[in-house]
């Protein structure tokens, strides 16, 4: 029997992606999903960070020591994803509609009346998008 003590995550610190563009993916998370591009450590290697929240959405601009950027494009909301939460679904869903992003799933309810829509970032990361207590359909 183990006499460590159990680890308890207490939130979520970053989530990190490799992307092919800094500049295709600095607009997609400034300019359409609203976040504020923060500091970022100088590291040996290109990227940016993003404030989401209490989350970071640190970006590395693929390079031969890093993973390959993106995955397959998701054609629907099954597949990996990372989910942000907004202050109201149908209202992200408009401002997405008039950049011309495409959605992989528009707005709908979920089972527990939250409100969800999907996209894909320009690397073909799966972003959710959902709001609690905004229950239009």
């Amino acid at each position: 029997m183990s006499s460590a003590p159990s680890i308890r995550v207490k939130s979520l610190d970053h989530v990190t992606i490799v992307v092919k563009d800094l500049a295709a993916t600095r607009k997609f998370y400034v300019e359409a999903l609203g976040m504020d591009e923060v500091a970022r450590p100088n590291f040996p290697f290109a990227g940016q960070w993003f404030q989401a929240g209490a989350t970071l959405i640190h970006t590395i601009l693929e390079f031969e020591g890093s993973g390959r950027a993106g995955s397959a494009a998701c054609a629907n909301s099954r597949g990996h994803h990372f989910a942000f939460l907004v202050d109201d679904c149908h209202a992200a869903s408009q401002r997405i509609a008039e950049l011309g992003i495409a959605f992989v799933s528009p707005p709908k309810k979920r089972p527990d009346g939250a409100i969800q829509l999907f996209v894909n970032d320009p690397d073909g990361h799966l972003i959710e998008l959902c709001s609690i207590g905004n229950s239009n359909a």
